[in-house]
């Protein structure tokens, strides 16, 4: 027998997990990112606020120590609660000093102001919101702007109550962070004990999401309403039975459907998933049953919150609410758009990315219903690859969800979907069937990827050419010509703009020469810069690009111009002459 070395005391019987305890202590360190910030700018002009900030930071040393050092479950837990409170806290006072938002958060005010008064929401343009400095501009292909709200109506209802608050984006941004705030407390509170700050963590650590809802995106609202709806989610209807609890969840369904469109890319995989435990539990009439009543109270909760709406301006608000989908706005994000964005002069063939989004979406869904079993878990992670290849393809796509990853992971493991039906016609059955089912994954499959391989080879419609710029005194380009070939067979209206770096500028608008430029044909034409004037980045290595955008067919074409091109001097620190 090897004796236990005396030096080394057993853990008490009743003592957390190692990893526990670490949990804990990653939630408090996530809590650090982006709070000296917060503290700098309170401590100018918010002493309270500041103080406040600096109690949490002492909260944030304490619980570090504590969470290496308590010898109980019980105690830990407590800590986890202390977590969630300084998290909160920090929230709140962030969004005290930062409330302003963008323009989710003023389109969003703005419906809500309008809606109190009666008037139209949808399809109703508000340009002058966005005449304030550092709110963004969508533009669109076809040399306009979207000056729209285009969201369900969950949101601004939320928001309504809250326009004591002040103008600007102030009421939208307070009902983004409640709502996120409310969410992670929910999400805390439902995961088992050993994992509640890893909800602090991913909901209110790091600094994104809580910077998302201070921008008041109704994206964080539908996050909120789907928290409780995924946690758990193989169990709902189990024994084929709702409940009271699963009557409320399918309703918070709904409510997410009415706040985003995000949500409605995740729920097909939820019913999906559902259906496919429930029939390998029940059968497939009562699993069909479980479902039906699932989706009867979320049409009905999405119904409840829409119906005002739907009476009183159903074409303008089905137009709407689809907008994100069909208002052609310009390429942006981090996926596969930036091939034609930055890597290549542009493509010919835009549309083939959203084809390919849709493609991939689709796909993606017959693939977990094939192989439920085995993608079961990973029902809130797929729906948004489907995003990488659309023509929208911002982070902000993927992270905002990222909670419903972790709600998923901890309570919908692989056993929860060991015995849930898979489809296996029968060519899927035999020796071959697992020969059969990869090429069938493979072929649903490879459609999207066909069509993302068109969209980020296509080549450039239109060769442009400055062939002359005119500066103001202040050193600002005001006019730019450009002598413009089309190369393709198709006559193209192009929308231009000079942009720096990464980002998107605004349109410069055609003082001379034709709008459309005729297949195979050559066309001079002299524009102007928004605002009387633009001024160009002197930072070196900045990259200046002409683009071109036309939206039918919707095409992107760029030039790469130089400084001298331009008649600017070469930036600081940079010689104008080659050697």
């Amino acid at each position: 027998m090897v004796s236990a070395d005396p030096g080394v005391r057993a853990a008490p019987p009743d003592g957390p997990a190692q990893w526990h305890r670490v949990l804990t202590l990653l939630a408090a360190v996530s809590l650090f990112i982006g709070t000296r910030s917060v503290w700098t700018q309170a401590a100018t002009h918010q002493l309270v606020l500041a103080g406040v900030i600096s109690v949490c930071y002492a909260s944030i040393l304490v619980t570090g120590v504590l969470a290496l050092t308590v010898r109980r479950t019980r105690s830990l837990a407590r800590l986890d609660l202390v977590v969630l409170a300084t998290a909160v806290t920090l929230a709140l006072c962030a969004w005290a000093l930062n409330h302003g938002g963008g323009d989710e958060a003023i389109l969003t005010t703005q419906a809500a102001r309008e809606l109190v008064a009666g008037h139209p929401v949808y399809e109703q343009p508000w340009p002058w919101l966005f005449h304030a400095k550092g709110v963004a501009l969508t533009p669109t292909m076809d040399g306009g702007y979207d000056f729209t709200y285009g969201y369900p109506p969950l949101a601004p209802l939320l928001t309504a109550p809250l326009l004591w608050l002040g103008h600007g984006g102030a009421p939208a941004t307070a009902a983004a962070t409640l709502a996120l705030v409310a969410g992670a407390v929910v999400l805390w509170r439902l995961l088992p004990v050993p994992w509640r700050s890893a909800a602090t963590m991913v909901c209110l650590g790091f600094g994104f999401l809580p910077m998302y809802a201070r921008q008041g995106y109704p994206a964080i609202v539908a996050l909120a309403l789907l928290l409780p709806v995924v946690v758990r989610w193989p169990r709902l209807g189990a024994r084929g039975r709702l409940g009271a609890a699963g009557i409320a969840r399918a309703a918070c369904l709904g409510a997410a459907c009415a706040a985003q469109q995000l949500p409605w890319f995740v729920t097909p995989f939820l019913l999906a998933g559902i259906y496919a435990v429930r029939r390998g539990e029940l059968g497939g009439r009562a699993a069909a049953l479980v479902v039906l009543r699932i989706v009867g109270t979320a049409v009905l909760t999405w119904l409840l919150i829409n119906v005002y709406f739907v009476v009183s301006e159903p074409g303008r608000w089905l137009r709407g609410i689809a907008l994100p989908l069909t208002q052609g706005a310009v390429l942006h994000g981090q996926g596969l758009v930036g091939v034609s964005l930055y890597f290549t002069r542009g493509s010919d063939r835009l549309d083939w990315y959203g084809r390919a989004s849709v493609l991939l979406a689709a796909a993606l869904l017959a693939v977990f219903v094939l192989f439920v079993r085995r993608l079961g878990p990973a029902a809130t992670v797929l729906p948004w690859c489907a995003f990488y290849l659309a023509t929208r393809s911002q982070d902000g796509y993927y992270l905002m969800m990222t909670p419903l990853w972790l709600a998923a992971a901890v309570t919908a493991p692989l056993p929860e979907f060991a015995h849930a039906w898979q489809p296996r016609p029968r060519p899927f059955t035999g020796p071959r069937r697992r020969t059969a089912l990869a090429v069938a994954a493979v072929a649903v499959i490879t459609p999207a990827l066909v069509s993302a391989a068109l969209a980020a080879t296509g080549a450039p419609p239109l060769r442009m050419d400055v062939t002359a710029a005119r500066q103001t005194p202040a050193g600002t380009l005001s006019r730019l010509t450009l002598r413009i070939t089309n190369t393709g067979g198709t006559a193209l209206t192009p929308h231009y703009m000079l942009s720096a770096g990464q980002g998107m500028s605004r349109y410069w608008s055609l003082m001379r020469g034709p709008a459309t430029v005729p297949a195979h044909g050559t066309a001079t034409v002299e524009l102007w810069a928004p605002s009387g004037a633009v001024r160009v980045p002197a930072k070196p290595g900045t990259r200046l690009r002409l683009r071109a955008f036309t939206a039918d067919p919707q095409t992107l074409s760029t030039e790469d111009v130089r400084r001298a091109e331009l008649g600017l001097s070469p930036p600081p620190g940079r010689s104008g002459a080659r050697p």
